[in-house]
């Protein structure tokens, strides 16, 4: 299996990860979260796939704005599940994000051709990351909050 192959079979194995993390997340706020991610990741795969095919890709300011950016719907985001194992679910989705930026990165390193392609599959790996991160973050925060003020200063919800 060739690098390019691989990528888009770890696209797809993303795509299908996060899909049934929306389909498990389907009656909280998590449920919009996964399901933009998975098509980002349907969308990541069909990029590669048409580059893979000899497709000469143009990737425009138009397509770089239909990128949806997820944290704009965070906005009054909570956490309603009560299953403290869901936070090793984000971990692992985490480890496969950041998977997916080092593969993007060294094909960046090492091609002379489609550098805009590995940039743009590079930043919205990021941003999955850095999502992923936040959530995280917020899961975790009932279990690192003290319900005494007294113990020291705490980050603000």
């Amino acid at each position: 299996m060739d690098i390019l192959e691989y990528a888009i079979k770890m696209e797809l194995d993303g795509e299908k990860f996060y899909n049934e993390q929306a389909f498990a997340n389907r009656n909280n706020s998590l449920h919009t979260v996964f399901l933009s991610i998975a098509h980002d990741e349907a969308n990541h795969a069909r990029i590669i796939s048409k580059k893979k095919d000899g497709v000469n890709l143009h990737l425009n300011e138009k397509t770089r704005e239909s990128a949806k950016n997820i944290f704009s719907d965070l906005a009054g985001f909570e956490i309603e599940s009560d299953d403290p194992r869901q936070v090793d679910v984000y971990r692992e989705a985490l480890k496969k994000e950041q998977e997916s930026i080092e593969l993007y990165e060294k094909l960046l390193s090492e091609s002379d051709e489609d550098l805009e392609l590995y940039r743009f599959l590079i930043s919205q790996e990021k941003e999955h990351f850095k999502l992923l991160e936040e959530i995280i973050k917020m899961v975790n925060r009932p279990n690192e909050w003290v319900e005494a003020a007294e113990f020291g200063r705490r980050e603000e919800y």
